[in-house]
């Protein structure tokens, strides 16, 4: 498995490769987990290469956000890449992506506003402008990412509809722990007390969708189910529940199947995102 710091070394090992040989490319900020390991089995069962990057985007974090804390392993994240078979790793540093400053961004603009980019203002121009960035040094035939960034899929999706990119957006489902909890790297900020707050997350969906079952269609009574679950969780603070259409990520009044129910909420002082189709094909359910 070569390792890769330099964007150009990096870009000249993509550029060549055989044109006949598909390139599977899955952006990483690091914290490699088994969410991100589902990706690059997805990536190894279609793809001949396997590329992965680990890189601390600080253009999508704001000024009181978690860069500085954000957990940062990397060895333990390219041993784990090399076991699965990656075949190259691209780990650059700030500097690197950004050699002359940040002067040039990639806007999705009423997308890059819905969820949390409501919540974290800028955020989603500083992932569209490096997912940008990376495909342009990468050149990928497919790029894969987790449902849990819902609102990050439509984004990436858009752009590269906007923007003519020829690669192929493939979108994994979310990886649970056992009790529901979507795996993310942040779970790692949690405290034991914290962790077991975080799983009525998850909770508050299957609420949802078990109401939707039962005939329910209306999404502010669907919610409000789900606003109790979460409020009744003295460790948790919601941010957004809301209902939308994957696409737009626009509100809708009436839940049909495939309707996103998306989540924010804060358990102590991390915040984590979770979704799942209204008829619970993304939620793993014990």
């Amino acid at each position: 498995m070569q390792v890769l710091e330099d964007p150009y070394q990096f870009q000249a090992y993509c550029a060549s490769l055989d044109a006949s040989h598909a390139l599977g490319f899955i952006p990483t900020m690091g914290a490699i987990h088994e969410g991100h390991l589902s990706l690059v089995r997805a990536s190894r069962r279609q793809d001949e290469v396997t590329a992965v990057s680990i890189f601390v985007n600080p253009t999508q974090f704001g000024p009181s956000e978690d860069l500085a804390n954000y957990p940062r392993h990397l060895e333990q994240d390219l041993a784990l890449l090399e076991k699965e078979g990656v075949q190259v790793v691209f780990t650059p540093t700030p500097e690197g992506m950004y050699p002359n400053g940040v002067a040039t961004f990639v806007d999705v603009a009423d997308l890059g506003q819905r969820l949390c980019g409501a919540s974290r203002p800028g955020h989603f121009r500083g992932v569209a402008t490096v997912v940008f960035k990376l495909f342009q040094l990468a050149a990928p035939t497919r790029a894969y990412f987790g449902q849990k960034d819902a609102a990050q899929v439509a984004v990436v999706r858009r752009m590269i509809h906007d923007l003519f990119l020829p690669v192929e957006l493939v979108v994994g489902p979310i990886v649970r722990e056992r009790d529901g909890l979507a795996l993310s790297s942040r779970n790692a900020y949690l405290s034991p007390a914290e962790r077991h707050s975080a799983r009525i997350i998850s909770r508050a969906l299957r609420i949802i969708g078990e109401a939707f079952d039962s005939g329910e269609r209306s999404t502010p009574r669907l919610l409000m189910k789900g606003t109790e679950v979460i409020e009744n969780e003295p460790g948790l603070r919601l941010d957004y529940l809301t209902a939308v259409d994957g696409d737009t990520l626009l509100p809708v009044a009436e839940a049909v199947p495939g309707t996103l129910i998306a989540v924010a909420a804060l358990v102590g002082s991390t915040r984590l995102i979770d979704n799942a189709r209204v008829d619970h094909d993304d939620l793993y359910l014990l």
